[in-house]
């Protein structure tokens, strides 16, 4: 394997390791296992949804700093290493959400501390995507990238369903078989074990990024130290900018929206079945292996897609559809599908929400790889890290809007369907930035 190769793979190992923090923690097991520990949907929603919330006030306010340091100092890696060990020591943590005793404080603040950990991984590493290839090639690396990180996920995901988590109905994990390894089905160590399991998995995958992924340091690269006095300036400077770059301006508010819109999906999505439709946490799961598949294989579709007919296509068309997907989930619960009544005991609401989550899983790895491919279009190419900064910065400045925009109203109503109304406001929003923002540069074609 060549050294570009090589370079390549590794990238791609981030997304295998890292991504199951969102696909087992985030969204298919732990968060709903939220609503068994507090006992009830609503409850367990609005505490997601602040805990969530703060963590994405903290990189927020992080970010920004962090992305003008490693710019004037010409190092990503030892980032990455440095939110590597929050990532595995948030996810550990999580273990001690034991239902006979825990701290709520010690449990959202493990969770927050391995999000925030993950979340600034990432922005290190989305930069590192203009240096892997030529222009015309990196929709398919970023949409490769993104279904070999859905594929991880989906693996691990499939390990915790066979081997842990038991359905409280038979006490059988997805399979048939006991629980493994002698865990204690009493104070729920078969769903516990998931914190340990990811951060197990992310230590492990990430060798092959270290091993790998090398960068070479820019020339006129300051010592960390003095690019830390200069990060706010720096960072003063470019925001200056901003403004006479209208459409570079309504791309980062744009993608602001939609990445915070799907983040609430993801966040939510696994308590929403939950608390609304009863789904137990092996049903839960099986939705989610639904979701991945679809989303692996629309990433891997979605890339080429990306390099025959734009970004900027492909990103409006995934958020559209995302619109009616998120209009359709409120209108399902026991009684109804999309406003029609069902028979008691009925299927179809289960149905149609699999159905929806397929959709979701689709256009939500889609959306997320096209878009770092976009920012690639849109930036100057004298100034790429900066404005991968900005996009970490756009991405990060409001995520707590979601998370407590749906917590807040969730409050006010106590109806878990109301809560979800925010990220459809948030995805018409980005649609009508969306259209502010140039076709990506000579050469691609874009149909939008």
């Amino acid at each position: 394997m060549t050294n570009s190769r090589k370079k390549i793979w590794g990238w791609f190992f981030f997304d295998w390791a890292s991504q199951p923090y969102n696909t087992l923690l985030l969204t298919f097991i732990f968060a709903p296992f939220m609503t068994d520990l507090l006992g009830d949907g609503s409850s367990a929603q609005a505490v997601w949804g602040y805990g969530v919330g703060i963590a994405g006030i903290i990189i927020a306010l992080a970010s920004p700093f962090l992305g003008a340091i490693a710019d004037r100092s010409g190092r990503r890696i030892p980032f990455v290493a440095l939110f590597s060990v929050l990532y595995i020591v948030g996810a550990a943590g999580l273990w001690f959400a034991n239902p006979e005793g825990y701290s709520l404080l010690l449990i959202m603040g493990s969770f927050a501390v391995g999000l925030i950990g993950m979340e600034f991984a990432t922005t290190f590493t989305n930069a590192m995507l203009p240096d892997l290839a030529p222009r015309n090639e990196l929709g398919r690396i970023s949409g490769s990238g993104w279904a070999f990180g859905y594929v991880g996920g989906l693996i691990l995901l499939l390990i915790m369903l066979t081997l842990f988590q038991v359905n409280p109905d038979n006490g059988r994990t997805l399979i048939g078989l006991p629980v493994q390894f002698g865990l204690d089905v009493a104070t729920r160590e078969d769903t516990r074990i998931v914190g340990p399991l990811t951060a197990l998995w992310f230590a492990v995958f990430m060798i092959p990024f270290f091993a790998w992924v090398k960068e070479t340091r820019r020339p006129d690269a300051i010592p960390v130290r003095a690019a830390a006095r200069l990060a706010w300036p720096e960072l003063r400077a470019t925001l200056k900018t901003l403004p006479a770059q209208r459409s570079l301006s309504a791309f980062l508010l744009s993608s602001m929206c939609y990445r915070d819109a799907l983040n609430g999906i993801y966040t939510f999505g696994g308590l929403y079945a939950a608390g609304v439709l009863g789904w137990s946490i092996t049903q839960i799961g099986v939705f989610g292996l639904l979701t991945i598949i679809a989303g692996a294989v629309f990433a891997w579709l979605g890339g080429r897609a990306d390099d025959r007919f734009g970004s900027k296509s492909v990103v409006t068309i995934s958020v559209v559809i995302l619109i009616a997907v998120v209009l359709g989930i409120i209108t399902i619960n026991r009684t109804h599908v999309l406003g029609i009544t069902v028979a008691p005991g009925s299927s179809l609401p289960d149905i149609a929400f699999f159905v929806f989550g397929a959709f979701i899983g689709a256009c939500g790895g889609t959306l997320q790889s096209a878009s770092r491919v976009m920012m690639v279009s849109q930036a100057e190419p004298a100034k790429m890290t900066e404005h991968f900064g900005l996009y970490a910065l756009s991405g990060k400045a409001t995520a707590f809007i979601a998370p407590l925009s749906i917590a807040v109203v969730t409050d006010i109503t106590g109806v878990q369907s109301l809560g979800m109304i925010p990220v459809i406001v948030l995805f018409m929003l980005s649609l009508g930035l969306l259209g502010f923002v140039k076709t990506a540069p000579k050469g691609v074609k874009d149909i939008l």
